[in-house]
């Protein structure tokens, strides 16, 4: 959702929106939509008449169990590995804030809740992603996920695309931390290894492994 200009900082809210390709473009089209709606029709000074106030929740690189898109990491490394094939991985040095699917959601009900009971305070937008100090490469994604899954290789493909592709992405939580006294449960290692766990898991127990999964995420 960020323009991105390679500063290696991590993005705060109140950074410029934009995106270099069409996919991060979408992100940043989608929160100045939901701006102009804000002023078009949600005023805070009209509060009292329409009642309604709205905020914005910026999510990491989630990953999680149950993904199985195309052109995504996560699936990717999963389909390699289930098939016996070697991962293709193509910009193993490039840096992103990696979270467990559990952590955003978490920080949405929690918004949403204080929202509810105090919406002049909280409608605003807030990033949630890891700690500031822990962003990792795809590359050290992928050799997590191959140690875990127990097998496995990855490498660069023969040839680089020339798809543009930011080099590094990182999210400043400090916000919602201070306001919202949210903060992640589970490191960038171990949202890897829950979600590599998770497709490990033989499909008749997927159910159950699920649930066992926001169980003991809840309890942390």
């Amino acid at each position: 959702v960020y323009e991105n200009n390679e500063h290696q900082l991590p993005f705060k809210e109140s950074d410029r929106l934009g995106g270099f390709d069409p996919y991060s473009s979408s992100k940043a089209c989608a929160e100045i939509v939901t701006s102009s709606f804000i002023q078009s029709f949600f005023s805070a000074n009209n509060y009292n008449e329409h009642g309604k106030k709205i905020a914005s929740a910026r999510a990491g690189n989630v990953i999680g169990g149950g993904d199985y898109s195309t052109d995504r990491i996560i699936p990717d490394i999963i389909k390699a590995l289930s098939a016996g094939e070697e991962i293709i991985v193509r910009n193993p040095s490039s840096i992103r804030p990696w979270q467990h699917v559990l952590e955003p959601l978490s920080g949405y009900l929690l918004l949403a809740g204080l929202m509810y009971k105090n919406p002049m305070n909280y409608s605003q937008a807030y990033n949630f992603g890891p700690e500031a100090d822990d962003h990792l490469t795809v590359g050290e994604l992928a050799d997590i996920a191959v140690k875990e899954w127990g097998s496995g290789k990855w490498d660069k493909p023969a040839t680089q695309s020339d798809l543009h592709e930011a080099t590094t992405l990182k999210l400043d939580i400090s916000k919602a931390k201070t306001e919202l006294h949210w903060q992640p449960k589970l490191s960038s290692a171990d949202a890897i290894l829950w979600t590599i766990d998770w497709y490990k898991t033989t499909a008749d127990k997927k159910l159950a492994f699920t649930f066992d999964q926001i169980s003991k995420y809840e309890a942390l």
